[in-house]
C-alpha cells in the first residue's frame, strides 16, 4: 500500500490572520573577524529591540543572507520561541536587492517595516511612522532617523507636494547637533566630509493635517505600503551583493510618492561596534547590552594605512579574502 491514511491538514483552516504590519529584517554576519568582529551583538540588539517595541503589533520576518552558524542558531531559537514568525535561511549570500525581492513579495502584511540589521528601535517608533504614512497622501517611504545629506536625492515628488496650499512648510536647521554627531560616530564619517556633503543644505519640515514630517527618507530603514514597494522594486534578478538601493529611492520618487522622515529620531544607528550611548538605550528596553571600545591601531600601522598604495592593496586583499570566505 503506497499510502497510509489522509493528511490531517486537508480541509482545515490555518486559523491564522496575519497582522497588518510585517517587520522585516535582512541579516548578514558571515563570520566574527575584521569588520564583523562585533556585528553579532549589533544584530542581536537590532532584532530584540524591534521585537520589544513592535512585537505585539507586527509580525516579524527575518531573511538571513548566509550568516555564521552562531547567527543561524540564534535565529532558529527566536523562531522556536515564536519571537519571530517567519524565518528564511539562505545557504548563499544572494545580495541585498534580491533578498528584498523575496522578502517583500512574501510578507503577508499590507504595510512593510524594513530594516538593515544595524538599527536600534526606540519605544513608539512604529506609531510615529504610521502616523505619517496614514496621514500624508501618496507616501512612499517613511524613515525614523533623519540624515541631512539625503535631501539631495530623489526629492522631486516630495518638493512638489510641499508647495501645495494645504501644506505648511518651514526651512532651516532643525536637527540637534547631538544627532548629527550620532550619525557621524556610527557611520564612520568625519565632520569635514559631512560639511562638504551638506553645505548650503536646509532641512524642510512639512505639516499636513496636523502631522509634521521632515522631507527625505533613507533606505537603511523605512516603513511603506507593500503595494508601493512592489511597484518600485526593479524587475528581475540583479545578481549583485550590494547596490540598487539608490535606484529604489529614484523609482519611488518618479512614481510620484513622497519620501518622508519622522520629525524626531525614533531609531538609532548602531554601526558595527556597540557604543555606550547605544548600549544604555538598549538597557532601557530591558535588553542586555555591553559597549565595546573600538580597538586602536598602533602608530606605525596608522602611518602605513595612510600611504595610498598600501591602503589600496590592503582593501583589495580584504575584498578578495571576503569573497573567498563567503564563496
Amino acid at each position: 500500500m503506497p499510502r497510509i491514511g489522509m493528511n490531517p491538514a486537508r480541509n482545515r483552516d490555518s486559523g491564522l490572520t496575519p497582522k497588518g504590519v510585517t517587520a522585516t529584517v535582512l541579516t548578514h554576519v558571515p563570520h566574527g573577524e575584521g569588520y564583523f568582529k562585533h556585528r553579532f551583538e549589533v544584530l542581536r540588539l537590532c532584532i530584540e529591540s524591534l521585537i520589544a517595541t513592535a512585537g505585539e503589533t507586527a509580525d516579524v520576518m527575518v531573511f538571513d543572507n548566509a550568516s555564521s552558524p552562531q547567527v543561524v542558531e540564534y535565529l532558529n531559537r527566536l523562531k522556536l520561541e515564536n519571537r519571530i514568525q517567519y524565518l528564511t535561511l539562505s545557504s548563499r549570500n544572494i545580495g541585498k536587492m534580491d533578498a528584498l525581492q523575496m522578502m517583500f513579495h512574501s510578507a503577508p502584511g499590507e504595510i512593510i517595516a524594513y530594516t538593515d540589521d544595524d538599527v536600534l528601535f526606540l519605544p513608539g517608533w512604529l506609531d510615529a511612522h504610521l502616523r505619517i504614512l496614514e496621514t500624508f497622501p501618496q507616501v512612499g517611504l517613511v524613515t525614523g532617523f533623519y540624515i541631512r545629506s539625503q535631501m539631495s536625492m530623489s526629492m522631486d515628488a516630495t518638493l512638489a507636494f510641499s508647495s501645495r496650499e494645504d501644506v505648511q512648510t518651514e526651512h532651516g536647521q532643525f536637527i540637534e547637533r547631538r544627532w548629527e554627531q550620532h550619525y557621524l560616530d556610527n557611520m564612520g564619517r568625519t565632520w569635514e566630509r559631512y560639511w562638504e556633503e551638506t553645505k548650503n543644505m536646509e532641512d524642510l519640515r512639512m505639516t499636513y493635517r496636523g502631522v509634521s514630517a521632515l522631507a527625505s527618507a533613507g533606505h537603511h530603514q523605512f516603513v511603506a505600503y507593500k503595494e508601493v514597494l512592489l511597484k518600485a522594486l526593479p524587475v528581475g534578478w540583479s545578481g549583485r551583493l550590494m547596490g540598487k538601493m539608490r535606484e529604489l529611492d529614484d523609482t519611488v520618487d518618479k512614481l510620484g510618492y513622497l519620501r518622508l522622515n519622522t520629525p524626531q529620531p525614533v531609531t538609532r544607528l548602531l554601526g558595527n561596534v556597540l557604543s555606550e550611548e547605544n548600549a544604555a538605550e538598549a538597557r532601557k528596553l530591558g535588553l542586555q547590552a555591553k559597549s565595546v571600545m573600538p580597538e586602536r591601531s598602533t602608530g606605525m600601522v596608522q602611518k602605513l594605512g595612510r600611504i595610498p598604495l598600501i591602503n589600496g592593496l590592503a582593501r583589495k586583499a580584504y575584498r578578495w579574502l571576503y569573497k573567498v570566505i563567503n564563496s
